[in-house]
């Protein structure tokens, strides 16, 4: 794979420069709640516009479906970008129409610009091949070399990802490279005990990650609304907590699996309940004595003492996903007891993207508490699952059509 590094050393002065950044930021109206994502975006745009490249910016934010809503502009993060850069970046109208043909016709070395969402237009995401492929010949033809830095991307196969690396000199951004090389860590040359958190909603947005995980992990410690599954799994009563009856089978093959291989599978022993999503009155009750009636939205703090203790003696740590409801202040200190307990360690620790990046952000914990934050935490997951990633298969086995 060629990278950021080889391009500048060819030489980008006068050159226009295609960057898939991931700039899918959260918005509270057209505020930036994070810019997470636009600051990780800087390094490698900037790396290029100061070596004299005329910068193409293409990027996504939501999900738009396949045509023009406002609601999911660009315009934020194109303002913020040019904060950040200290310089204007404009922003096209279009993804590939007559303003977008403007703006990067009026492009100068060193300059900046911004295409409207990608997923503006349907061919984006299409599942089929010849779709996708003629969006891509649009986009190559705004550039003559294209960069991969939107890792939270790289395992879709859609246009401005997988499809116009085939048509471009194509190489790896700085912050895919650095991503790359954090999760190869995880994989290929850890230290131990290696101990993975994992929390959030579902279990079967996991299935395949913690399947893989039970073959390399020494504790695997679960929390947020998945461990409910877990929970239940055991023969505990979850009230009305989040629950995937349909996961129940694989659930019990996983704790099966773990205790065969030895790996030691920790769940809350308590948790905080209420009524009815979003009410602040709680109580605390052990995991076996959850009433039939209401619904676990945190760990308790028994759990986060236990979950603390199991991450004091790691070496190697990947976390991703929540404890619990972290946006409501009342359930937010699962989460806070297990990002500040990996402060704390001395491990190599690694923040899986997602929502585990916004509750470390939104938490004020300090980010340099951490070995490292991912941008992309689907890529990541399926990374640890052991899955090809198609933004990056496409990099390393095709230097495109010169």
């Amino acid at each position: 794979m060629k990278t950021l590094s080889d391009l500048l050393a060819e030489g980008v002065a006068g050159r226009r420069v295609l960057v898939r950044a991931d700039l899918n930021v959260p918005l509270d109206g057209d505020k930036i709640t994070d810019d997470g994502r636009v600051r990780a975006s800087v390094p490698t745009i900037k790396a290029l516009a100061d070596a004299g490249a005329r910068v193409i910016v293409t990027a996504h934010l939501g999900r738009p479906k396949g045509e023009p809503d406002p609601k999911f502009s660009l315009a934020p993060a194109a303002a913020r970008l040019g904060e950040l850069l200290g310089a204007e970046v404009a922003l096209a109208g279009d993804l590939v129409g007559e303003s977008a043909k403007s703006v990067v016709a009026a492009l100068t070395d060193g300059g900046v610009v911004m295409l409207e969402n990608v997923r503006f237009d349907a061919r984006e995401t299409s599942k089929d091949d010849a779709e996708r492929a003629a969006l891509a010949d649009e986009l190559a033809a705004f550039a003559d070399a294209f960069v991969s830095d939107g890792f939270g991307v790289v395992h879709r196969k859609q246009a401005s990802v997988y499809d116009v690396a085939k048509k471009l000199p194509a190489y790896v951004g700085g912050l895919v490279e650095t991503e790359l090389g954090v999760l190869r860590k995880l994989t290929d040359d850890l230290e131990r005990p290696y101990v993975v958190v994992l929390g959030g909603a579902k279990v079967s947005d996991k299935l395949g990650v913690i399947a893989n995980l039970l073959t390399k992990v020494d504790r695997l410690l679960i929390g947020g609304g998945m461990a409910y599954t877990f929970l239940k799994a055991q023969g505990h009563e979850v009230g009305t907590s989040l629950l995937q009856e349909d996961q129940l089978d694989q659930v019990k093959g996983f704790l099966a699996e773990a205790e065969k291989r030895g790996v030691e599978l920790v769940l809350p022993v308590d948790v905080l309940v209420t009524a009815e999503f979003g009410n602040t009155e709680h109580e605390v009750v052990a995991t076996d004595a959850i009433p039939a009636d209401k619904m676990g939205l945190d760990i308790g703090p028994q759990s986060r003492e236990l979950f603390a203790s199991k991450l004091a003696d790691a070496r190697t740590v990947f976390w991703n996903g929540p404890m619990g409801v972290f946006e409501i202040e009342t359930y937010a200190g699962g989460t806070r007891a297990v990002a500040e307990a990996l402060v704390k360690s001395e491990a190599f620790t690694v923040v899986g993207g997602g929502d585990s990046a916004a509750a470390v952000r939104a938490l004020g914990l300090p980010e340099d508490g951490f070995s490292h934050i991912s941008t992309g935490g689907g890529a990541s997951l399926e990374f640890l699952e052991g899955k090809e990633l198609p933004g990056i298969s496409v990099l390393a086995k095709n230097e495109g059509d010169r």
